[in-house]
Parts: structure tokens; sequence; C-alpha cells
């Protein structure tokens, strides 16, 4: 078991659910193909999502800059995820169609929302079908925004690895794909296109970094995980490349859907049963496959949160003038956990974090119960 792990569950005196990495910045692996990011600018609605530097944070945390990339307008959708759906289903349908299958095809999915609504939007701007498996929980206002995308719904009375499993069965019909933002052995090839797509998000980063006189990159990234997609692809680019001073980075889970952090603490991959969480898009209960050798080699740390501090970290940015809902958030309330507390000084300098730093969170998603918000932009 990983020493740095500690997991309580009693209050008050609970301890932070928290584990830490040593030697994650030294860990190494390959990038991802630069024509993620030329196929991306090729689209019509593409743009660069905003950077926005917020100093109250920086004081608040004791740091020298807080930077939040905000992803709450991404390709005309509230969330990261249309990166990743719109290139794994550009790779897939080309596949198709130089294998001799040009026509038509169903693409399912499993989702807690937004990678749904995407894999929806993208089928439906291509001519395809799309069936998107929806596991309870899910706002019904994000399940209506699938369907009008035109997309069929399938609404599963079971978490959301119950979704997963009958998405992979609907898609063994003919004339089906799946699309899916996890991977397990035998079904990996489509999620790792769909970190690669994730990819674009870091490369605007380092552009818009750069013009804010950050060019050696952020000492700190906090990312908001489910299965680990995201911070995958985060990792991926952080770790694949020579640097100095590389960054630290910190994932953020809720406390009732842990599963990259039980795994850390275990040493393997494991599944944990979730429970409800105003975090849905982070509600997960098992790793995907293929990230789970970059999360516990490139990770330096994780933390679990409460719902009430990423629904306090929402609040506080949509005053700051960014819109994020409590996924989002939660890369925020993830790094205020580290930071403050028992023990704060030595998580601190875990994450090689001083008066000095530059910290970037990552907010991958819009607040949904404002949908037409347009803070931060």
């Amino acid at each position: 078991m990983d020493p740095g792990r500690v997991f309580e569950n009693d209050p008050p005196s609970r301890t932070l659910p928290w584990s830490v990495r040593p030697g994650a910045r030294a860990w190494r692996c390959a990038p991802a193909p630069a024509e993620v990011r030329s196929f991306h600018f090729s689209l019509p609605d593409y743009a660069t999502t905003p950077l926005t530097e917020i100093p109250s944070l920086a004081v608040e945390l004791e740091v020298g800059r807080v930077f939040v990339k905000d992803e709450s307008a991404r390709l005309g959708l509230p969330a990261f995820k249309a990166l990743g759906a719109s290139w794994a289903i550009h790779r897939t349908l080309a596949e198709r169609v130089a294998s001799g299958e040009p026509g038509p095809v169903t693409l399912v999915t499993a989702t807690d929302g937004n990678h749904g609504r995407a894999v929806a939007r993208t089928a439906r701007r291509l001519g395809q079908h799309a069936h998107v498996f929806v596991p309870q929980g899910v706002h019904p206002q994000a399940v209506a925004a699938i369907v009008a995308e035109q997309a069929k719904v399938t609404e599963v009375p079971g978490p959301y690895d119950e979704a997963v499993r009958l998405a992979a069965e609907e898609a063994a019909a003919p004339d089906a794909v799946l699309v899916q933002d996890t991977a397990w052995p035998g079904y990996e090839q489509i999620p790792g296109w769909i970190v690669e797509g994730y990819s674009t998000l870091c490369a605007e980063l380092d552009e818009q970094l750069a013009a804010e006189g950050v060019t050696e990159g952020p000492d700190l990234v906090s990312v908001p995980v489910g299965v680990g997609s995201l911070a995958q692809a985060v990792i991926t680019h952080y770790r694949s490349r020579p640097s100095e001073r590389a960054s630290a980075l910190l994932s953020v889970e809720p406390e009732s859907a842990a599963c990259v952090l039980e795994s850390l603490a275990l040493g393997e991959p494991v599944s944990v049963t979730t429970g409800d969480t105003t975090m849905a898009g982070l509600n997960c209960g098992t790793p995907s496959s293929i990230a789970w050798p970059y999360l516990r080699g490139g990770l330096d740390a994780a933390v679990a949160v409460a719902d009430a501090d990423s629904a306090r970290a929402a609040g506080d940015l949509a005053a700051l003038g960014v819109s994020s809902g409590p996924c989002g958030a939660a890369s925020l309330a993830g790094l205020r956990a580290a930071l403050t507390g028992a023990d704060a000084e030595e998580r601190r300098t875990a994450l090689g974090l001083g008066p000095s730093s530059v910290v970037v969170l990552l907010s991958t998603e819009g607040d949904a119960a404002n949908p037409h918000s347009t803070a931060g932009h």
C-alpha cells in the first residue's frame, strides 16, 4: 500500500483523502500526435478557450499566480469533451471508409452528460446516428440536451459502470460502433483517440502561458478526474517533454467515487462502489485501463473532495467571472483541500509549491444551472 495514502471518513476529525506519489516528475512517456491540433483548428467552430488569471486565488493559496483554463464553451458545447469525441469519431469514420464500410453508422456511448452530448452533436453534424446510455442521477437538463442533438437516449436504472456495460452490448449490433471515453482490455483504440483529442487543450495552454510570460510551464496543474482520460492527456503532455522544472500534477475526485485515489493507494486498478454526487461527470467507479499506467507513473498526488467543497468553489469562480460547474470547480476545491488544514505544509512541499509558483486549474465544464452564462468570455 502507498505509504502516502490516507483515507478516513469520520468527521469532524477526518483526515484528508490524499495520496502522494514521490518521483512522478521523473516519469516519461511518448507525446500525443501533432496532427490532432491541426484537425481541431480546421473545424469551423474551433476557437481557443480562455485562460483567466485570478490574483485573489493566488493570495488565498499563497502562490505566485493562478490561472483557470475555462472550458465552458468548447466547439459549441459547455465542456472540453467535444475535443476527444470529434477526433475519435473522425478517426473511426476514416478507418471505416478505408476498410470499405462507408455507410451510416450508429455511434453508441454511455455518459454522465457532456461526453454523450459531444458524441451526439458530432454524429448529427456528420450525418450519423447516435445512441446514448445515461446512468441514474444525471440531471434531466443534461438528458434533454442529448435528446436535442437527435440522439436516441436510454436511461439506465444503475450507476455509470452499468451504463457502460449496456452501451458495449448495444454496440455489438451491425453498423454500430462504441465511442466510449473509458477503456478496458480489448477495447482501447477508440478511448486512446479520445485521449489524443484532449491534447489540443494542453497545446493551447502552453501558448497562452507563454503569452503571459510563463515560458517553462506551470509549477502545478490541478485536474478533475473521473475514469482518468483527461488526466492521461495532461500527464502525456507534461511527461513527454524534457524540462528542468517539471510540472506537478494533481488529480481531484469526489469522495463518493474516488476510484483513482483508491487504485493508487492499493498499487493496482480497482473498482469502487460509487455514491451520489453533484459532480456527476466524475461519478465513475473504475479507472480506464489505458489511463492507469499514466496515473500510476505520472501523477504527483491525488485528492478527493466533498460536494460542498466543489459547490463553494463553483460559486467563488462565478463571482470571479468564470462559469464552472461542480466537476470543473473540483480542480479549485482539490487544491484548496491540499493547501490548507492539518499537514498542509507537508503537502505543499510534496507538490513543490512556494510563494512564486504558477498554478493552473482546469475548469472542465460550464455551469449547467446557468447554461446561457457568458461569464469569463
